[in-house]
């Protein structure tokens, strides 16, 4: 991932050295386990352990100029190691095993890691939406659908909506999380045809990974699960990004990104408060869902396997894994940092001339006698006329002499506040959550 989207602890962990420091230790932990089974002289491991090399940048430049001849990481790394320790204890490293063996049960320990370091992202943002929501709960606005008015909601109603959806998302990957807790360790074909069974036990309690049946690789689902986990979450990020990108457009002014001191908007035109960093996340999105087709792709491999999926996963799981990690943090600011305008807010809400109370006055007719189709045309014919005319809905049909009401009943159905009277449940529902309540209760 370009260095523009890597923030933060998780581009240190698909380094290089994060990756073969993962490696090494893999083997050192095999070695060791075959000498507490009495496979190998308990003081070899010792030995390996004590003489086995840091892994800095200076040890990965000289894997890849030994990859210039094997043509095989793995098999290179193995020999730097081995050149490294310098004894014939030496040999011991990789001994029975395959390399995917190494590279699979590592790159596990490189996922569980990455995804909770963004769950802690992911967490960050739903209390801060959880924050937003309770700040808004009562702050009514028009509700619209297919970007028409429709009833009035509460901005605080759509930002606990908006928690509970990133919520599935954060358990979502928790569950991917400890299904990528895995690992292999046995050899060629998955038949610990030249390693023990119990090696794979120890080395994965060690690393704290479950041991997994697998042919020569860990089957892909798993990971095709943990992207999905990521995308999923970005399509969320979208959602709420795509909402505020519409609430700030100047037809509506309801919310806006923070604007800091300095920013610009345009280079062109000083006026301009752009919803940047909302557009940058839906464009980010995008990225993520290209990811999830690659990973899927990856779960057919021929046989016992193919490498097919290796070249794909070199790109997406470093990526995918950076690109969460950043949405998640960006999104946390974003929603910290929104603008809120009550004032417009109410005067959009204002604007439809009381079309949005049409379902409460058509039910408030139905309950005075008529059926529901006759209620049904004469509410749609004063609301065509009330934006004809631009008048109120209500002084419209005040003027509907087929329709008497008490005021009493044009009141409650006139009234925005009887209508969200139960808005707040959502935000009961979002206060449930394990983290909100852990937080602030």
């Amino acid at each position: 991932m370009i260095d523009r989207y890597t923030i933060g602890e998780i581009g240190e962990i698909f380094s290089d050295e994060s990756r073969m420091t993962a490696w090494l230790e893999v083997e050192l932990l095999t070695v060791e386990a075959l000498a507490t089974l009495g496979k190998i002289p308990s003081e070899d491991a010792i030995l390996v352990r004590r003489l086995a090399p840091k892994i800095d940048r200076a040890f990965v430049d000289e894997v890849g100029a030994r990859e210039a001849i094997t043509n095989h990481d793995l098999a290179a790394f193995v020999d730097v190691v081995q050149s490294h320790i310098g004894v014939s204890a030496a040999s011991w490293v990789h001994y029975g095993l395959t390399s995917s063996d190494v590279v699979d049960t590592a790159l596990s320990v490189i996922l569980v890691k990455a995804g909770k370091a963004i769950s802690g992202q992911v967490r960050g943002a739903i209390l801060a939406l959880y924050n937003k929501a309770v700040e808004y709960q009562d702050t009514v606005m028009a509700g619209r659908t297919h970007g028409m008015h429709a009833e009035p909601t509460t901005f605080g109603n759509k930002l606990a909506l908006f928690c509970l959806a990133l919520n599935r998302d954060y358990e979502r990957l928790e569950r991917a999380i400890s299904g990528i807790s895995v690992g292999k360790l046995s050899g060629a074909v998955g038949t610990y045809s030249n390693i023990d069974p119990e090696v794979e036990k120890i080395v994965c309690g060690a690393l704290g990974l479950t041991p997994t049946p697998a042919t020569q690789v860990i089957a892909r689902d798993r990971h095709a699960e943990y992207v999905y986990a990521l995308t999923s979450m970005a399509a969320t990020i979208e959602t709420i990004a795509t909402e505020i990108r519409h609430l700030a457009r100047t037809e509506l002014g309801e919310a806006q990104e923070y604007f800091q001191p300095g920013q610009k908007g345009s280079s062109a035109m000083p006026h301009k408060r752009n919803p940047i960093l909302s557009e940058r996340l839906v464009g980010l999105s995008r990225v993520m869902r290209g990811y999830l087709i690659s990973s899927l792709e990856d779960i057919a491999l021929w046989h016992e396997r193919d490498i097919s999926h290796s070249s794909v996963e070199r790109v997406i799981m470093p990526d995918a894994s950076i690109l969460a990690y950043y949405m998640a943090n960006k999104l946390t600011s974003l929603i910290s940092g929104l603008v809120v305008d009550e004032v417009a807010m109410k005067r959009n809400l204002d604007n439809s001339f009381g079309l949005v109370f049409s379902q409460s006055l058509l039910l408030a007719i139905v309950d005075s006698g008529r059926t529901r189709d006759d209620a049904y045309r004469i509410v749609q014919g004063a609301a065509a006329r009330a934006i004809k005319e631009r008048r109120h809905l209500r002084l419209v049909l005040e003027d509907e002499a087929s329709v008497q009401l008490d005021e009493s009943v044009l009141d409650a159905a006139f009234d925005a506040h009887r209508i969200i009277a139960n808005a707040s449940l959502t935000l009961k529902e979002a206060s449930k959550i394990p983290l909100v309540r852990n937080e602030f209760q």
